[in-house]
């Protein structure tokens, strides 16, 4: 779906949908910012676009039309033989997380951002896109002034869109330690690992993109105005929160693992220690059943009258010795 947008530089909208044909036009003409958002585009419409209506480097339509790993962002200046305006090309994710699956889906987002021009291409729906849109076609705060003021925009609906996952990740991991201190189930140690693994990966996604908005928050592009600076220095703030909340999970994760661990260990020494003291209490009567089960014919306690009652009356103090002894210890 291609969805396109020409806004005034008041930011009021002069065009929505704009046929193909008219886009050079448009992009040719200074008082205009056209927009485009690719949404599951076919491969054809996108090299349609990218190609052939702005004309942008072919390494960065490969890069916009495979899935990249990695956030990125790279400037791109053309030489003699290029057709392209100078502009910028960024790679972002999005992400999302179930709880119901415990796991983080990421969404990749890539925009090339001109002087007077803005083109989105995504292949999942990303409804920050969509509300972005609703804001500058609304009418109200004329967000759609300018390409930079729009992709600040997404930039911070992106990292706002962090927020609710991380929420639901700490409720996943306060339920862990919750279930830690009583009885947890068999999967329990295979739960933390799953939850573990899902915060590394979410943590290997925001260190890059750490590095990419740290370069917007730096002014290290000239399509991004000087004035707009302060506010992508406060998106990348935004986004060095949520990496410290992911560190500090990580770290829960980690002292959950080990508290598990040490009780797992504490239960196992209380098993052997019960069963260290049910051997020590019994141990009389194992010795004295076992010296008297050789039944030797030469044994004088055998025939003597009262063997048996004071065999079992020794047996049975030893034993009740033993036990009143662990059981003043606390062994018990």
């Amino acid at each position: 779906m291609i969805r396109s947008f020409a806004f005034t530089t008041q930011g009021r909208l002069h065009t929505a949908d704009v046929d193909l044909f008219l886009m050079p036009s448009l992009l040719a003409d200074t008082n205009l910012f056209l927009w485009v958002n690719l949404e599951n585009a076919t491969p054809e419409e996108s090299q349609h676009i990218l190609s052939d209506v702005f004309h942008f480097h072919t390494l960065s339509i490969e890069d916009c039309l495979r899935v990249s790993r990695s956030p990125k962002v790279n400037v791109y200046d053309p030489k003699e033989q290029d057709q392209f305006a100078p502009y910028l090309f960024v790679v972002i994710h999005a992400v999302d997380y179930s709880r119901k699956d415990g796991l983080f889906a990421t969404s990749e987002l890539n925009f090339f951002l001109g002087k007077n021009f803005l083109v989105t291409c995504h292949v999942a729906p990303l409804g920050f896109v969509d509300e972005t849109m609703v804001r500058c076609t609304s009418g109200g705060i004329p967000l759609g002034r300018a390409p930079d003021r729009v992709a600040h925009a997404l930039l911070d609906a992106l990292v706002d869109h962090y927020k609710p996952a991380l929420d639901e990740l700490g409720i996943t991991i306060a339920e862990l330690e919750e279930e830690v201190l009583q009885r947890p189930e068999d999967d329990f140690l295979e739960r933390i690992l799953k939850v573990k693994k899902e915060v590394l990966h979410l943590r290997q996604i925001l260190s890059p993109q750490r590095d990419v908005l740290g370069r917007f928050a730096r002014g290290d592009f000239r399509q991004v105005r000087p004035h707009l600076i302060p506010y992508f220095r406060s998106v990348y703030d935004g986004l060095l929160h949520i990496t410290d909340r992911a560190q500090m999970y990580g770290d829960s994760l980690s002292n959950l693992f080990q508290i598990y661990l040490n009780l797992s260990a504490n239960r196992t020494s209380e098993v052997v220690k019960l069963l260290t003291v049910i051997t020590v209490v019994t141990m009389p009567v194992m010795v004295v059943g076992t010296w008297y089960g050789m039944n030797f014919e030469g044994m004088p306690e055998l025939s003597w009258e009262w063997s048996y009652r004071v065999v079992v009356a020794l047996t049975t103090l030893c034993t009740g010795l033993t036990y009143l002894y662990f059981k003043r210890k606390g062994w018990l």
